[in-house]
């Protein structure tokens, strides 16, 4: 038998194939996955505080810890988005130098990433996660530029406890701060009721996670009744007592799945 002789254009059909199949498991394994890109905040910041235009005063508080993020405008959605999770993954792919190779981090939207209107990374159309730096270097590099390509996608939020409400506002003006928010995060709709007022009274968003009411409710357990963007629905009776003042957090026994 003669030596094997291989065509050149049967290498290319290979190499064609190869590269073919390389693209198709790629694509299978971002499946439900999108592409974004991530920078963190000034390693000054405590992130404890960065609630921002979500108007948590303490993510510790809220119930979200340090692993946080701003996110870009095509996300933020008017402040609906906060309290929502995102699965945040650097893509090794297309930047092997400054990612690093893990499943990822888990971070809570809680501000809001303003765009420049020059085409930075925060204007639309882009996807964009301005990260706590913890959050950020448990998926890159420390001494990069930092900027990295991710691939993100929205997961269920497990929280420690039920979902929490801080009165604030004062005399008949009632604001409520909604922190702690388990399974999709975001919150849709909003409804209030007074021991005495007998009907659910619905509720503004006045920004970000704080919701309005002008009926006055003093004096009386409340009882919210929530609606997140997926659906689901939860009501949550007399967790307030009726001896509640302004500037105080009472946290339920409830919790999204």
């Amino acid at each position: 038998m003669g030596p094997l002789v291989i065509s050149s254009s049967f290498l290319w059909y290979l190499s064609f194939v190869l590269s073919a199949a390389v693209r198709v498991v790629h694509v299978q394994a971002n499946y439900g996955w999108l592409n974004a890109h991530a920078t963190f905040y000034g390693a000054n910041q405590n992130p404890t505080t960065l609630g921002g235009a979500c108007g948590y005063d303490d993510t510790f508080h809220a119930g979200f810890g340090v692993n946080t993020a701003a996110v870009s405008t095509m996300l933020f959605r008017d402040g609906e988005v906060c309290g929502a999770c995102y699965q945040v993954m650097c893509d090794f792919r297309a930047d092997p130098k400054w990612c690093l190779i893990s499943r990822g981090v888990t971070v809570t939207a809680t501000n809001f990433c303003p765009p420049n209107n020059h085409g930075g990374w925060c204007d639309p159309p882009y996807h964009h996660f301005d990260m706590s730096m913890p959050a950020f270097f448990r998926i890159a590099r420390q001494g990069n530029e930092g900027i990295v390509p991710v691939l993100y996608r929205r997961v269920t939020c497990k929280r420690r406890g039920g979902v929490r409400f801080t009165l604030k506002g004062q005399s008949n003006f009632n604001m409520v701060m909604i922190s702690n928010v388990g399974g999709s995060g975001d919150v849709k709709a909003v409804w209030i009721r007074g021991s005495r007022s007998g009907a659910w009274l619905p509720m503004h968003r006045n920004w970000g996670a704080n919701w309005q009411s002008s009926a006055d409710l003093r004096n009386q357990r409340l009882s919210f009744k929530m609606t997140l963007v997926d659906g689901k629905t939860l009501v949550f009776l007399n967790v307030v007592p009726s001896t509640w003042s302004f500037g105080q957090t009472f946290s339920s026994k409830s919790q999204f799945f």
